[in-house]
C-alpha cells in the first residue's frame, strides 16, 4: 500500500522559504557592501581634495586672512589673480610650458611606439636580451646621469634654452616601451600575415594597423608624459637661466624666492600662482579620462 502524497504545507512551504530567504540575504549583503564601499570612497575623496580646496579657498582671501582655515573665504577677492597677472609673466611662462610638454609628449609617445612594435613583433638574435637591457635602465636613478646630460647640452650651446626639456624624450622611455610593448604583443598575428599576403609593407602595418589598435595605449603615454613635462621642476632649475625662457613650475619657483625669502611672505601670491598652475592639468585629467582609465585598465590584463 503506497503512502499518501505530502500536501503543500508539509514539504513545498519550508523549502520556498529557504530558496526565498536566499536571494534576499544576498541582496542585502550586496548593498551593505555597496554602502560601505561608497563610504570610503567619499570619506577619501574629501581627504584628498581637501588640500587643493584650502589653496584654492586662500587664492581667493586677503593676505591677513590666507591661513584662517576657513574654506569659506571671510572675504572673497580677486585681487590675488590680478596681482599674479602684473607681478610675473605667467601668460609667457604657460606658453613655454604648453611648448615644451607637446613636443616631450609627442617625441616619447612616438619613438617609444616605434621601439615597442620592433621587440613585439620582429624575431631577431639577442631580442630578449636587449628588452631586459631597455628594462633595466628604469634601475638607473636620474642623478647618475644628470651631469653627463647636461655637459653634453653644454657642448652643443642649448644651455638656457628650451631644447634640453624635450630633446632627450627623442630617445624614447623604458616605461612607455614595456607599455606599449604589451598593447602590440596583445594582437593577433594573424592579422599582420593576412595583411602582408595583401601587399602591407612594415611600415603600414605599423602605422595602419598597430597604432589604430593601441590608442587606449597611447593615450596613456601622451597624459603621463604631458603631465610629467608640466610638472617638471629639475630640469628647469638646472637649464634655464633667463626668466623669459621659464616654465611654470620654474616660475613658480622665481615667485616662491621673490615673494617668500629676504622680506614679508606674500603667501596669497604663491597660493594663487599654483591655483593657476594646477588647473590646466585638472582640466587635461576630466577631458583624457576616459582614454586614462582604459589604457591603464587594458594595460593590466594584457601580457
Amino acid at each position: 500500500m503506497t503512502s499518501p502524497a505530502p500536501t503543500s504545507t508539509e514539504s513545498v512551504t519550508p523549502t520556498s522559504a529557504a530558496e526565498v530567504s536566499g536571494p534576499r540575504s544576498f541582496r542585502l549583503r550586496r548593498r551593505l557592501s555597496r554602502a560601505v564601499v561608497v563610504v570610503l570612497l567619499l570619506a577619501f575623496s574629501v581627504l584628498f581634495s581637501y588640500p587643493f580646496v584650502w589653496l584654492v579657498s586662500a587664492s581667493l582671501k586677503p593676505r591677513s586672512d590666507v591661513f584662517d582655515n576657513r574654506l569659506v573665504p571671510k572675504v572673497a577677492t580677486l585681487d590675488n589673480y590680478v596681482s599674479v597677472w602684473q607681478e610675473a609673466p605667467l601668460a609667457l611662462w604657460i606658453g613655454n610650458t604648453l611648448l615644451v610638454t607637446v613636443l616631450a609628449a609627442a617625441a616619447v609617445t612616438v619613438t617609444s611606439a616605434m621601439v615597442a612594435w620592433a621587440f613585439a613583433y620582429y624575431r631577431f638574435p639577442g631580442r630578449n636580451l636587449l628588452f631586459g637591457l631597455v628594462l633595466s635602465s628604469m634601475m638607473l636613478p636620474g642623478a647618475v646621469t644628470m651631469i653627463p646630460v647636461f655637459l653634453i647640452w653644454d657642448s652643443l650651446g642649448q644651455v638656457d634654452t628650451l631644447t634640453p626639456l624635450w630633446a632627450g624624450n627623442l630617445f624614447g622611455s623604458a616605461f612607455y616601451i614595456f607599455l606599449l610593448r604589451q598593447f602590440f604583443l596583445g594582437l593577433p598575428r594573424e592579422l599582420f600575415e593576412a595583411a602582408t599576403i595583401d601587399g602591407a609593407g612594415h611600415w603600414q602595418l605599423f602605422t595602419r594597423i598597430a597604432l589604430p589598435l593601441c590608442r587606449p595605449a597611447l593615450a596613456v603615454t601622451l597624459l603621463f608624459e604631458f603631465q610629467a613635462a608640466w610638472t617638471d621642476l629639475m630640469r628647469p632649475l638646472i637649464y634655464l637661466r633667463d626668466s623669459s625662457n621659464f616654465t611654470i613650475a620654474r616660475g613658480l619657483k622665481a615667485l616662491l624666492d621673490q615673494f617668500g625669502f629676504g622680506g614679508e611672505w606674500h603667501w596669497e601670491i604663491v597660493v594663487t600662482a599654483s591655483v593657476i598652475t594646477t588647473i590646466p592639468m585638472i582640466i587635461l585629467f576630466f577631458l583624457g579620462q576616459k582614454h586614462f582609465v582604459a589604457g591603464i585598465t587594458t594595460g593590466g590584463t594584457k601580457g
